[in-house]
């Protein structure tokens, strides 16, 4: 009887599992989406595994890659509060954001010593040699070990503490605390290196984001290929302008007036291959059809003087034979 009422205490639901990425077990196996988790569960993560969780008191925990962590104490009251939640981190990486009751009910324990939340938001990480980092987020928090205490009160405040009572003091986190820790995967949601699902992934930074290592299974860009230089045309030699060339005048006619310039033939005159062909002499005679175009020129002009002097006795005997 005592035996099945221990069984039925540990088997008491505290909350459930809202996200779960690659592989997370619990004490009956691997946990899924919308399962259950209990009292005194051990929740275990793979080297890739995530799970987030919500309590019924509206606690939310984040459980990171390779993390051992045990619900320790809930005690739950009717109020939608809880009077104790303790749970029991062994290693690796998580995210708390409390709930809805009193500050003085929650209590996370590592093996370098105490977590006191105060209405708080924070990620912490603990080391396989028990090495403890804590990262404050929203509100205010109070680790405390063999070696004293440190008050968390500024956003991105840390301490580092070590289950021997070495302990920092109170400092804002940067990426160097990677190197204190040993290793470059601590605090993953702040770094970036896992993501949160949700309101509790939207809390975090602290210019952490930077010293996210590179994930193995995110494939790296192409490299960038520089652009081939496209082949300039040589410059375009720019068109001398055509010299004018001067209008030919139109062939001699009996009726236009000619016109003085240069006739269009410059070259020496050379006969006509076809022979008697071409004006002819007064007499009748077939002429020479090489003479020279002066010579053609100069009857048109004597042929046009002699119409105008015609034109002018012409004109004379008219008026004299109207004045008589």
């Amino acid at each position: 009887m005592i035996a099945g009422a221990q069984a039925a205490v540990a088997a008491e639901p505290v909350g459930q599992a809202v996200v779960i990425k690659t592989e997370v077990t619990g004490e009956s196996g691997p946990i899924a989406v919308d399962a259950s988790v209990h009292r005194n569960e051990r929740i275990k993560t793979s080297p890739s595994g995530l799970g987030q969780f919500l309590f019924r008191d509206g606690t939310k925990l984040a459980v990171g890659w390779g993390s051992s962590v045990v619900i320790d104490k809930y005690v739950f009251d009717d109020s939608q509060s809880v009077k104790k939640l303790t749970i029991r981190a062994a290693k690796g990486t998580f995210r708390w954001v409390s709930g809805n009751s009193n500050s003085s009910a929650y209590q996370i324990l590592t093996p370098a010593g105490t977590i006191g939340v105060r209405g708080t938001a924070f990620d912490f990480y603990v080391g396989p040699d028990g090495t403890t980092a804590v990262v404050l987020l929203n509100g205010a928090a109070r680790f405390c070990g063999p070696g004293g205490c440190r008050q968390l009160q500024q956003r991105c405040d840390c301490v580092v503490a070590k289950p021997n009572g070495n302990m920092s003091a109170a400092r804002r986190v940067d990426p160097s605390i990677l190197d204190t820790l040993g290793n470059s995967r601590a605090l993953p949601f702040l770094s970036g290196s896992q993501r949160l699902a949700g309101g509790i992934g939207m809390i975090g930074g602290c210019n952490m984001a930077s010293a996210a290592p590179e994930r193995k299974d995110r494939q790296r860009p192409p490299p960038a290929v520089a652009p081939v230089p496209q082949r300039q045309d040589p410059p375009q030699r720019q068109a001398e302008p055509q010299k004018e060339r001067p209008n030919r005048p139109d062939p001699p006619h009996h009726d236009k007036p000619h016109h003085d310039g240069p006739h269009h033939h410059d070259k020496p005159d050379r006969p006509d291959k076809h022979e008697g062909h071409g004006r002819h002499d007064d007499d009748g005679k077939p002429g020479n059809h090489g003479e020279d175009h002066r010579d053609h020129d100069r009857d048109h002009h004597g042929h046009r003087d002699r119409d105008h002097d015609n034109d002018r006795n012409h004109d004379r005997g008219r008026n004299f034979n109207r004045g008589r």
